[in-house]
């Protein structure tokens, strides 16, 4: 899906062209009000294979925040080439002051992905610190999501 333009769906499944909805994100026009929002245009983001946004929204108490940059956004890129990103469903979000958390799943090529993720605000800006609770079933992409 890295080759999404401007009119087609937002990967995100908000409904919206891309260029209307995550894109503007993702090219640092606006800042995600809510972990919500992060968490889709972070969803957006490895769909249209952006690595640069995945590494911007990543909390450094992230162990992969440590790795070296080049070598984390190889890592990044990679998956981007070899997974699907089919659609996306959210299960609940729990807003916070300075903490949130968004469950969700991820229906992918090689699988159904269910994670509930950590976001805190630091600085006006809401970051993905870690995954709380992750179950993968691969070769399970049911189309009912």
């Amino acid at each position: 899906m890295a080759g999404v333009s401007a009119k087609d769906p937002c990967p995100c499944g908000s409904g919206y062209r891309y260029a209307k909805c995550c894109r503007r994100y993702h090219r640092g026009e606006e800042i995600p009000p809510d972990a919500l929002r992060t968490m889709k245009s972070r969803y957006s983001a490895y769909a249209v294979a952006d690595a640069r946004y995945i590494m911007e929204t990543t909390h450094r108490d992230n162990p992969d925040y440590g790795k070296d940059p080049l070598k984390w956004r190889e890592e990044i890129e990679r998956f981007c080439r070899e997974e699907s990103f089919e659609s996306l469903h959210i299960v609940s979000f729990e807003d916070g002051e300075d903490e949130a958390f968004v469950t969700f799943i991820a229906r992918l090529g090689s699988g159904t992905m269910r994670e509930k993720s950590r976001f805190v605000e630091v600085g006006g800006r809401w970051l993905y610190i870690e995954a709380v609770d992750i179950g993968i079933q691969r070769g399970v992409n049911s189309s009912s999501l």
